[in-house]
């Protein structure tokens, strides 16, 4: 069991290896926000089919936190065997800054266990400029699945709010503590 779930592991993380750095589009202002609706047609068009459920997942970020001024769309793969690593890529859009290439990676202890695959929408609140994206967002997450689904976890800094939204496959198991560290540039480690 413990060999397929390195195999697993293996080929997600392969598929996840990052490709070269986009540059980046910046300048303007961030205050304009985008609406739950178009926030959920970006979802559900990025999402495709495993897009089941990505609407009230939405829905009830932007009733707690309102309208975002920016969001993520990108892939992660991560596995643990109580510690773990996860490692991401994806394009920032906002409304007048215009587009940026962002990664992420973190390590975690817990009671979890397994790997898994998603692709992944973070609605970001309170951007002032691109820039305050970057760095570490300290957060609790936990997994129960076997095939997949759709969560959402929420991490805060200093005033930037990220709402990662995660439609995946894989098998995980358990609850941990960590951190996502968003970077202008991919980096295999962890930390």
């Amino acid at each position: 069991m413990l060999k397929k779930i390195a195999q697993l592991l293996g080929v997600v993380l392969a598929l996840a290896m990052p490709a070269a750095p986009a540059m980046a589009q910046q300048g303007g202002s961030l205050t304009d926000t985008f609406s739950g609706e178009e926030i959920i047609n970006n979802g559900q068009e990025f999402f495709g089919s495993a897009a089941q459920g990505l609407a009230s997942v939405v829905e009830r970020a932007v009733s707690q936190y309102g309208q975002p001024n920016g969001y993520i769309l990108g892939e992660e793969a991560g596995g643990a065997l109580f510690i773990g690593a996860k490692y991401g890529e994806g394009t920032l859009y906002t409304r007048n800054a215009g587009q940026f290439s962002i990664y992420w990676q973190g390590p975690s202890i817990g009671l979890d266990i397994g790997g898994d695959g998603s692709k992944v929408m973070m609605l970001v609140y309170n951007l002032t400029s691109i820039q305050d994206i970057l760095g570490r967002y300290p957060g609790v997450d936990g997994s129960a699945y076997v095939i997949g689904g759709v969560g959402m976890t929420v991490t805060k800094r200093a005033n930037v709010i990220v709402v990662p939204i995660r439609s995946g496959v894989g098998a995980r198991l358990g609850i941990n503590v960590g951190y996502l560290n968003f970077t202008a540039e991919p980096t295999w480690n962890p930390f």
